[in-house]
């Protein structure tokens, strides 16, 4: 046993980061000619081990740190290393953690597909980017992590390539990704200019650069170079556009919904702790560059994404689509953790919601597998994700009910759920904030209890209309199926579902089910001191209002949505609007995507009218000046020159008939001159 505990968590580390990337290149290397999915299993199992050793070894552990020369510019060097500390750690281990089930499940799930061997190098690939991410001490190798991140899933969304929406699905995944990705470069540009370097050791360590630096003057007073301090203040909300991008806030949330049209594993894991978590993890690496303003910013951002976000999931009729708003919500509520200045709570959110956002995805993922197998046995024409086509589930699929329910439970925030651990943990955080600051502040936690409440509603709104009352295709499947036309999913399917729903269960996270400050996440990543001070009683009264609310919530939809008592208008503007996802869409549509046409329209307009008439005229004037200019040479400057040799040509010819040696012409000359000589002084 000693041996194994004086392995280098380097060395583990290192080897967390290669199984995926080995697994890509071997089964890009073989294509088809494997399409089992045992190599990238063994590879995500390899990381998983390997992932946990290093977490095991390092947490609550002094940070360690390994560097390699990479380049030189001028007198600057860059180094490539990684960074071992309880944050990156986490992430380490948080997301072979994630993706193993993902894995397993995809076996069953993506059985048969054409084009599974690129299946399984995506997973690959997506792994291999995320984990370099977490891992890296710099901020520029996190960039290019970052960027591979960005490509995986665009190759993951956009994986049935011979559906339009899943080409403009990824497409405008991609195109929305690369704003955030220029704030990331703006914020790198910045902290080089500032510092000199982009180690994180070096810029946010305990003795780094950054809390080194003081201000004097307006100006940021470091041991490296002298900026205005509003640069740091940009470099840190250029950082926040990275994360509104990658992690779907406001307004850059629009790609994440449509990127469901990505097979449901690949949705789950985008959705748990990988790329939708990159943003979150982003801003807990560079907290120290935010003052209170940019804090500020983010938390009204966070929490007017986590009440749209909610709002639109209550008119989504696609399951997968419910889950996507529902994820855009809770990376809001991270964000308001992040602003409010407690991104330990913030991350203790993100760990518990890759649980069980990644088992609501799964579950809905074997609802759809069996829905789409229906449809192809019944050959009815419906949309196997849309709820209205489902109900009674529960009976055919009680296993798939019982395990997203409990995961549908933790994200309500439901005693002795995870859920209800680190949602409080940031509610309860921000209410307690929000009284130190005043109380025009108090709207933050007052919309994040009621985004709470509605996020009961409506997933209990998906539970009750895909598991409850009548199966409403039973009547036209009457008499096209023989045998029972719905049935549980396969063990391949269910088992790591099982294990997903253990890990949205309290234990795994404290003993303690009502309190967030007893568990060891929070107790490892827990800040120094917060800045505002605590409050006992909103330990008592928000659980309460939450609680209580979500109940009544559930009550609600229960009378609604099985009971079949829904009272309100479908064709209601505010029900439409929801469905529309606020008609946000449309309005980029109408004025990104129309006015960039418009634009193009115009300048070939422009070129083909203007610059190109302009164009033409100006050659028309030097064709008629190099016209004319061959006019003048030809006639009167050649016509000159000709002239007076013709006319040199003739008098020469003239006085050489002169010279001819004959006397009588020399009289006759002479004659000649005297006759004229005489002519001009008679007249003259």
């Amino acid at each position: 046993m000693d041996q194994f505990v004086h392995i280098s968590p380097h060395l583990t580390a290192l080897l967390t980061l290669a199984a995926p990337l080995a697994a890509f290149i071997y089964q890009a290397i073989v294509g088809k000619r494997d399409q089992s999915g045992l190599v990238s299993l063994t590879a995500i199992i390899l990381s998983f081990i390997a992932g946990g050793f290093t977490w095991f070894s390092i947490w609550n552990n002094p940070t360690v740190s390994i560097q390699v020369n990479w380049f030189t510019i001028g007198e600057t060097s860059f180094k490539v290393g990684i960074l071992l500390n309880n944050l990156s750690t986490l992430m380490l281990f948080l997301v072979p953690t994630v993706a193993l089930p993902v894995h397993i499940y995809s076996r069953a799930y993506m059985h048969g597909d054409s084009g599974i061997h690129r299946y399984w190098m995506y997973l690959s690939l997506f792994c291999f980017a995320m984990l370099g991410l977490v891992i890296m001490d710099s901020l520029l190798l996190m960039y290019v992590f970052w960027e591979l991140v960005g490509f995986a899933s665009y190759l993951l969304i956009g994986f049935w390539f011979t559906r339009e929406t899943a080409v403009q699905a990824n497409k405008k995944a991609f195109l929305v990704n690369r704003i955030g990705d220029l704030g990331f470069l703006i914020g790198l540009a910045i902290l080089f200019t500032q510092f000199k370097t982009l180690n994180l050791i070096d810029l946010f360590g305990d003795n780094g650069l950054i809390y080194q630096s003081t201000i004097a003057q307006g100006l940021w007073i470091s041991p490296v170079n002298s900026l205005p301090q509003i640069w740091l203040t940009i470099a840190g909300l250029a950082f926040f556009l990275a994360a509104m991008a990658k992690s779907a806030q406001f307004p850059l949330h629009v790609w994440l919904p449509d990127a469901m049209e990505g097979p449901t594993s690949v949705s789950s894991l985008i959705h748990a702790a990988t790329m939708v978590a990159a943003g979150v993890f982003l801003l807990a690496t560079v907290f120290p560059l935010f003052n209170e303003s940019a804090l500020l910013f983010i938390a009204i951002i966070g929490t007017i994404t986590a009440a749209l976000a909610a709002y639109f999931a209550l008119g989504q009729y696609d399951i997968k689509r419910i889950l996507a708003f529902s994820t855009i919500s809770q990376l809001g509520f991270m964000m308001v953790g992040i602003g409010i200045g407690t991104w330990d709570a913030a991350l203790f959110h993100l760990t518990t919601h890759a649980f069980f956002k990644c088992l609501l995805f799964l579950s809905a993922g074997a609802v759809i597998h069996e829905m789409a197998h229906l449809k192809e046995h019944s050959h009815l024409d419906f949309d196997p994700q849309d709820l209205r086509n489902m109900g009674g589930l529960r009976q055919y699929m009680p296993k798939t009910f019982v395990l997203m329910s409990i995961a549908s439970l933790a994200l309500a925030g439901f005693p002795l759920t995870s859920g209800y651990l680190s949602k409080d943990s940031i509610v309860i955080s921000s209410f307690e904030w929000a009284i130190s600051k005043g109380n025009l502040y108090l709207i933050i936690p007052i919309s994040l209890i009621l985004v709470s409440i509605l996020t009961a509603f409506y997933i209990g709104r998906l539970l009750f209309k895909a598991f409850f009352g009548e199966f409403r295709l039973l009547k036209q499947l009457q008499g096209k199926l023989h045998d029972q036309p719905l049935h549980e999913a396969p063990k391949t399917m269910l088992i790591p579902m099982f294990v997903l729903g253990l890990f949205c269960l309290f234990p795994l996270f404290s003993f303690n089910p009502f309190s967030y400050h007893d568990s060891w996440l929070m107790d490892g990543l827990l800040l120094d001191e917060y800045t505002f001070a605590p409050s006992h009683s909103a330990h008592l009264i928000i659980p309460a209002i939450l609680l209580l609310g979500s109940a009544i919530g559930w009550i609600i939809g229960w009378k609604w949505y099985v009971q079949n008592k829904y009272p309100l208008n479908p064709a209601s503007q505010a029900l439409k609007a929801a469905f529309n996802q606020g008609y946000i869409n449309e309005f980029y549509e109408a004025v990104f995507v129309n006015g960039t046409l418009k634009l193009a329209q115009f300048c070939y307009w422009f070129d083909r009218h203007i610059v190109d008439a302009f164009v033409s005229l100006i050659q028309f004037i030097v064709l008629s000046l190099s016209q004319l200019s061959v006019w003048i040479d030809k006639y009167i400057v050649d016509g000159f020159v000709n002239t007076v040799a013709t006319v040199a040509y003739w008098t020469g010819n003239q006085v050489r008939l002169v010279q001819n040696g004959k006397i009588q012409t020399t009289l006759y000359s002479v004659f000649l001159l005297v006759l004229l000589g005489l002519i001009y002084l008679i007249f003259f």
